[in-house]
């Protein structure tokens, strides 16, 4: 009789064990049972026993026949049967998407769950790995290990601009340069990006993040502080003119890093022999507008940026900056920006913000404002304007409505206290609110702000100066002064030549005779 499949497998086997315990390349019994038990893994075959080490008996399994596996109750059949209609009736709803390109047809990637969009909304766990990794490897003490998270509120809000879709472009007016905090934060934000686009199988183009530096140095530094984030798959490579061109080429070839930290003139040189292409990056951060600046390579920048599409999120800082650096950033900012700080000097918090102090007598101040709002009108003549009124009461909100609606040709808005100025050079909507119920008020999105009483308290003042046009490049304050506001005249004059402004003479004789003054 014919000998059945089984029999035939086990007098192989049993011709291969002898052979092998006869071999010189014998093994021990139980390291023959470690590879017989991994050959039966990698088959799909395994012994009953071995289920015991996955799972452990319980009162309902007491022999572990089930290998932890729950019974299936009635009402979990129940939900099952009805999981099972409920997809049934969708995908006869709702045909397989797929584009139609005959018989290599390619599925389209389904819309996020409901789950995934919450989960987005967020900042995932592995942007706070690769914070503790810059911060490990810096090698920080107890006392200041928590220097990074200590800035966490400018990182989440800098999360949040470079995370929207579409992004929105960041300017920091903090300090000259980014410090190693603001670093971290920035690049820790794109590697989340990244392994985010990753995670939707969207394909992330190299390099993602160019980060501009005015020398050497800086290079280095940043440089530093990325290398950390090689061991989390980050791979950053700096470009300066301490190395010969040919050994960075040389190195751009072998590797296709996702941070690239350069020179402006590197880089241009660099693609200029096409050694790397910067097109499709996603990322630019422009680290050092002021030095950029004074060292004649606005010119330079502008390149870097037309090279890159117009969909790039920009990150500048700046610090303490002039109207001509404002034009410099305008020029590189596209569309709804936000301005970040971590530096809470009025200085710092007002930066690109021009104030404009006009001294008259309380009677004149209906036809000052008049004034200012047709130069207003006249400067913003290719757009239409969104100012800001503000006033010491209601009452006086009423009266300066009024009194302006007789005297400029108006439309009346939504409310008693808006309206719109229309003219042959374009429109102005103004808004006209007073100080208490300002608090409510979006100052921020407002470029231009017109405080005709000036109040009680400076603070106030510093506050609206402070949220003044957050999501533009420049904003402009115009303050009406008088001599009712002498008390006022110090802290005005004291922010004004903080800031850089004009100081009127009115402000400055006032100042001289006040109490106290060394006048």
């Amino acid at each position: 009789m014919a000998k059945g499949d089984d029999a035939l497998a086990r007098k192989r086997g049993k011709v291969r064990r002898k052979r092998m315990r006869s071999s010189e390349n014998a093994v021990s019994t139980r390291v023959a049972a470690i590879i017989a038990s991994k050959r039966r893994r990698k088959t799909g075959k395994r012994r009953g026993c071995e289920g015991m080490c996955f799972s452990l008996p319980c009162p309902e399994d007491p022999f572990n026949e089930r290998h932890g596996k729950k019974r299936r109750t009635d009402d979990d059949a129940a939900d099952a049967d009805a999981d099972h209609k409920k997809k049934g009736k969708d995908s006869k709803k709702r045909p397989a998407e797929r584009s139609m390109s005959g018989s290599n047809a390619i599925p389209v990637r389904k819309t996020k769950t409901e789950e995934d969009r919450v989960d987005h909304d967020r900042p995932s766990k592995f942007l706070v790995v690769c914070l503790n990794a810059i911060r490990d490897a810096a090698g920080a003490s107890d006392g200041d290990s928590g220097s990074i998270h200590d800035t966490s509120s400018w990182g989440m809000e800098l999360w949040k601009s470079c995370a929207a879709s579409p992004p929105v472009d960041v300017l920091d007016t903090s300090y000259a340069y980014a410090t190693r905090e603001q670093t971290s934060w920035l690049v820790s934000t794109a590697c989340d990006i990244v392994a985010r686009k990753e995670k939707l199988g969207v394909v992330v183009s190299c390099p993602f993040l160019l980060y501009l530096v005015p020398s050497q140095e800086k290079a280095v530094q940043v440089r530093s502080i990325c290398k950390p984030l090689k061991s989390l798959g980050i791979h950053s490579v700096s470009l300066h003119p301490g190395a010969s061109i040919e050994h960075q080429i040389s190195g751009l070839k072998s590797c296709e890093p996702e941070f690239l930290i350069s020179t402006p003139e590197r880089l241009l040189e660099l693609v200029s022999l096409k050694a790397i292409d910067i097109s499709n990056v996603s990322m630019l951060v422009i680290d050092g507008l002021r030095e950029f600046e004074a060292l004649n390579l606005s010119p330079i920048i502008n390149s870097v940026r037309r090279a890159i599409s117009s969909d790039a999120q920009v990150t500048i800082f700046g610090g303490q900056c002039d109207q001509s650096l404002a034009t410099v950033a305008r020029n590189l900012l596209c569309g709804r920006i936000t301005k970040l700080t971590t530096n809470d000097s009025v200085t710092s918090r007002s930066e690109f913000i021009a104030q404009h102090v006009q001294c008259c007598t309380p009677e004149e101040k209906t036809s000052k404002v008049k004034e200012i709002l047709e130069h207003v009108l006249v400067e913003h003549a290719s757009k239409t304007a969104k100012v800001l009124l503000v006033a010491a009461n209601d009452h006086e909100v009423q009266k300066l409505t009024s009194s302006l609606k007789l005297e400029i040709c108006t439309v009346p808005g939504d409310s008693s206290s808006t309206f719109t100025i229309c003219s042959s050079m374009g429109l102005i909507n103004v808004l006209v609110k007073d100080w208490k119920s300002l608090a409510t008020t979006g100052v921020e999105e407002f470029e231009i702000v017109l405080v005709a009483d000036l109040p009680p308290s400076f603070d106030d003042y510093v506050e609206i100066l402070s949220r003044t046009a957050r999501h533009v490049v420049a904003g402009e304050v115009h303050v009406i002064f008088s001599n009712s506001d002498a008390a006022l005249a110090k802290p005005l004059s004291d922010v004004l030549a903080s800031c850089g402004q004009n100081v009127p003479e009115l402000l400055t004789k006032l100042t001289r005779i006040a109490p106290g003054s060394d006048g």
